[in-house]
């Protein structure tokens, strides 16, 4: 019989929404919380330096993840990586601050019929959660625990990218989470000094001084314990004993989009039939569990250069490894994707449908591969994507890992909105404020004169993900929501799911901000609580110095 304790509060997963969520609900002391991480504490150096993210993957600190064989990328698997550690992904992604459009809250609550999210009912919790050390009031706050800063070092060619883009007609944009996204300019970056702040950072080293507060990390969750038709507790396994820990209030789910809908279907909650064929006893029929996956594709164009310099060739040594230690200073500090350009390829939008990411290196292939020479990457996102995928167990064991399938491209619109920007991005790196530093290019290996055909080769071959797996757990309303508006799951007392899963549909920039956004906004349905920030008028631009940025790159 496993071993039982008590709690009012369980979170299962202590990644960008887990964390959250264990800090503020202990901010009540009477209460008391367990917060269970399959992962241990993130104690590398990698994933503290900003440029040294991508280092991480394949590792042990990544659950490695793979997809299914993608039909519309020429049959390859896709590479996930996910960071198994306190803090999760906000631990090892490249730290882009972004929160995505308005239209994509809107659509939260008008078309899937999630009332409390439309973008006015979450930009004041969004307000609330910052610390932005440039950017003030009416969009940004002050002295929340998302530090957000603009970065330390950012690289000539960077720069250079970003005046093209505004040559090529793309508005100068100083502030992506401001009164428009649309236009290119610098990403600002969930950075401390120069020093990556994960939610971990941010949101669990200050409570975990609280009595109140319980961390146990490598404990895999097994199941969520069931009496009827409500949660009373979690079966994990630590150190290869079974534990039980009970729930006196809600447990919360909070493992992400491919780890909460797993541990949801292995509990017997999700589609009846697939759970007959693992063998798992149903307690709740709910189809919409694992369906709705969905993903923002990216297909990397490189450069060869000329008269600039490399962060991976250049920078990557001793002294420049000093230089962070000693002052949070120098090119480690670079978050590698250092700006970009928001745009639609559809005339009269005014939300976008593409990312663009520039790096000045090479990198493709996740970073994985070794630097070959001076290079500069511009990384072509989908952000408004219509394919959906679906995540199934191959198990119902809950070590091996469950099917992962995003069904990447599989409507039309999708490839050719990808082709659209693949062409926009060529178009600004014929600018003369970039093309200066571009010698030739290497992935494509030609770009004058490329036809459609060779285009869409070249997405098939180079398309990867960019992180962001959405959707597995659906808000909303309808015979496919697994979670209502206050993320309670269908037809389940007791248990919520708070984390990127719930995103009925992906949000128009990367993810990391929304998932802690999902993470506050739990804490305070659980608590019964409300965040009152004045709204601000649509009209207008954020009042910090725009006038300098666009001045820059005018």
């Amino acid at each position: 019989m496993p071993k039982l304790e008590s709690f009012d509060y369980i979170v299962v997963g202590a990644g960008s929404a887990g964390c959250v969520l264990a800090h503020r609900l202990s901010e009540d002391p009477s209460v008391t919380v367990l917060l269970l991480e399959a992962g241990e504490p993130a104690a590398v150096d990698e994933a503290k330096i900003p440029a040294a993210f991508s280092s991480l993957f394949k590792t042990r600190w990544d659950w490695n993840y793979e997809t299914a064989p993608q039909e519309h990328l020429g049959g390859k698997r896709a590479f996930w990586p996910r960071m198994k550690a306190l803090g999760g992904c906000s631990a090892m992604n490249a730290m882009i601050y972004i929160r995505g459009h308005r239209a994509d809250y809107d659509a939260w609550r008008d078309e899937f019929g999630a009332k409390g999210w439309g973008y006015d009912d979450v930009l004041p919790t969004f307000v609330r959660m910052e610390h932005n050390t440039r950017f003030g009031a009416p969009y940004h706050g002050r002295g929340g625990p998302v530090h957000v800063e603009d970065r330390r070092f950012t690289h000539e060619l960077t720069h250079a990218w970003v005046r093209a883009a505004v040559a090529s007609g793309l508005p100068a944009n100083p502030d992506f989470n401001g009164a428009e996204q649309l236009g290119a300019g610098l990403y600002q970056v969930t950075c401390k000094e120069g020093r990556r702040c994960s939610t971990a950072d941010a949101y669990l080293a200050p409570a975990l001084r609280r009595p109140n507060l319980t961390v146990r990390t490598g404990a895999l969750a097994t199941r969520i314990v069931l009496q009827g038709l409500r949660a009373i507790g979690v079966d994990y396994v630590q150190n290869g004993a079974p534990l039980r820990a009970h729930a006196n209030l809600e447990v919360v789910l909070a493992g992400g989009a491919i780890n909460s809908p797993q541990l949801l279907m292995l509990s017997g909650i999700g589609p009846a039939a697939h759970l007959g064929d693992m063998g798992i006893e149903v307690a709740v029929d709910l189809p919409g569990v694992g369906e709705n996956l969905h993903d923002h594709p990216v297909t990397p164009m490189l450069w060869w250069t000329k008269g600039t310099t490399d962060i991976a060739v250049d920078h990557v040594n001793l002294p420049r490894v000093l230089q962070w230690q000693l002052a949070g200073r120098g090119p480690l500090t670079s978050n590698i994707g250092e700006g970009g350009a928001f745009f639609s390829t559809r005339s009269g939008q005014d939300a976008p449908n593409i990312q663009i990411i520039v790096a000045p290196t090479g990198f493709y292939d996740h970073g994985l591969r070794e630097a070959r020479g001076r290079m500069f990457t511009a990384g072509v996102t989908l952000i408004d994507v219509a394919s959906r995928g679906r995540l199934r167990l191959r198990s119902a064991d809950p070590r091996w890992r469950p099917a992962l399938d995003p069904a990447y491209f599989s409507e039309p619109a999708d490839r050719e909105a990808v082709l659209l920007g693949f062409r926009k991005v060529a178009e600004i790196a014929r600018a003369p404020e970039v093309a200066r530093f571009l010698d030739r290019p290497f992935i494509p290996e030609r770009l004058d004169g490329i036809s459609d055909d060779a285009a869409r080769d070249h997405i098939r071959k180079w398309t990867q993900t960019l992180y962001h797996p959405v959707g597995t757990c659906r808000m909303g309303t309808g015979a496919m929501a697994v979670v209502d508006p206050e993320l309670r799951v269908r037809g389940v007392a007791g248990l919520r799911v708070a984390d990127a899963s719930i995103m009925p549909k992906i949000v128009r920039g990367n993810t990391n901000a929304p998932a802690i956004l999902i993470g506050e906004k739990a804490a305070d349905l659980l608590l019964g609580r409300t965040t009152a920030i004045a709204v601000p008028e649509r009209a207008g631009r954020a009042a910090a110095s725009p006038r300098t940025h666009e001045e820059k790159y005018a």
